[in-house]
This record gives structure tokens, C-alpha cells and sequence, in this order.
């Protein structure tokens, strides 16, 4: 007898669960469609560039990448330590949470099996709120 339960985190797996690059881009679309409508992602959409299409495909491709695809962000943009990446923002606990508020919102709407939802968002936690540690302690050594 197999299991048939796709290991998420494994090679490929997540990437295939979250529709490969189509579905990751609607994903992408969907969280920043999200973040700039909804009022509790109007702070943290406000700290993108007027023209969100580059966050847009940054995001879509890092995350083809992230989730065991093809490496599309670093073959564009270059290597990537995302809480550096993010480092200049003020990313407090009230920013990471917004941020996984509007992904949540949009991971729900997205055709995912809902264990993988909810896996996509656990995962996601990690690097938010390593980005929030990151900036927090930036912005405490600028003070001093």
C-alpha cells in the first residue's frame, strides 16, 4: 500500500500543489489585489513603488523558486536573503501581520487542497517573521 499524500517541502511537491508558475502568479495577484483594497493591508501596500508590477513578478518568481521550482528569481534579479531584502522597511508585528493576513485571504481563495493551504501559510510565517526581526533590529541600531 503507498501513500498518495504529497510530502509538501519536498523537491517539487509545493511547487506542483500551488499550480506551478500560473498558480503561483494568480496567488501573487490575488495578495496584492488583496493588499491594496482591503484596509488592513493599506500601511504595508503603501510601502510598495507606485508601480507594484515588479513586486509582482519579484514575488511570483521567488516563490517559484521557494517552494522547490524553477529558480526564476535569482536567474532576473540576482541571489536573495529576503529579511535583508526587506531590511530598510519597517517591519513591525502589526506589518507581518497584515502581510500574512492579505496572503491568507489569498491563499484562500486559490483552488489548493486546504492541507496544503494550510502548510503555505505556516511556511510563510517563517520568513515574515524573520523579516520583522531583521528590520526591528536594523531600525533599534540606526537609533542608537
Amino acid at each position: 500500500m503507498t501513500d498518495e499524500t504529497p510530502t509538501y517541502g519536498h523537491e517539487d511537491t509545493s511547487f506542483k500543489a500551488a499550480g506551478q508558475y500560473d498558480g503561483i502568479k494568480q496567488l501573487v495577484d490575488d495578495f496584492y489585489d488583496i493588499m491594496g483594497s482591503d484596509p488592513v493591508g493599506a500601511h504595508i501596500f503603501s510601502m510598495h513603488p507606485d508601480d507594484i508590477s515588479i513586486s509582482r513578478d519579484k514575488l511570483t518568481r521567488f516563490l517559484c523558486g521557494w517552494l522547490g521550482g524553477p529558480k526564476l528569481f535569482s536567474e532576473k534579479y540576482g541571489p536573495i536573503a529576503l529579511p535583508m531584502a526587506h531590511r530598510h522597511l519597517r517591519i513591525g508585528e502589526g506589518e507581518r501581520d497584515a502581510w500574512l493576513f492579505c496572503m491568507k485571504k489569498a491563499i484562500d481563495r486559490q483552488p489548493y487542497a486546504d492541507d496544503f493551504k494550510l502548510y503555505l501559510l505556516q511556511q510563510l510565517a517563517v520568513p515574515a517573521e524573520r523579516s520583522r526581526i531583521v528590520s526591528e533590529r536594523t531600525h533599534a541600531a540606526a537609533q542608537e
